[in-house]
């Protein structure tokens, strides 16, 4: 396990980010992206009657919406032990397959960084 102090100023950063959306939401994730430029997008889950998307999918098509052509890397803040395929495939769709996925736990530590290949 890596803690997220071993990680370059700019993953820190979105991890931060994603860490702060699942708190201040108080939603199930948090998560963020930074594309091609170094934007950055932090958005948390969505759960509506009709639209339901996990906080990585939501992070990913803000920055699509806001005109990013490609992801340096994203991160998620969650419970969960894994990355989902479904938000891997959201990354891999912008950012293509070598993409950095970060998963923190809730207090920001750094579980696992997969491609999203």
């Amino acid at each position: 396990m890596t803690e997220s102090t071993d990680l370059g100023p700019e993953d820190r950063k979105i991890v931060t980010l994603a860490r702060s959306v699942r708190a201040r939401n108080a939603v199930p994730e948090g998560a963020a992206v930074r594309d091609e430029t170094g934007r950055t997008y932090a958005a948390g889950t969505v759960a509506l009657e009709s639209l339901k998307l996990s906080a990585l999918q939501t992070a990913v098509a803000m920055a699509v919406a806001s005109g990013a052509t490609s992801l340096e890397a994203a991160a998620v803040v969650s419970d969960a032990s894994a990355a989902s395929d479904a938000d891997r495939a959201a990354v891999r769709d912008l950012g293509g397959p070598d993409t950095p996925v970060l998963l923190a736990g809730p207090d920001g530590t750094l579980r696992s960084t997969v491609a999203a290949g």
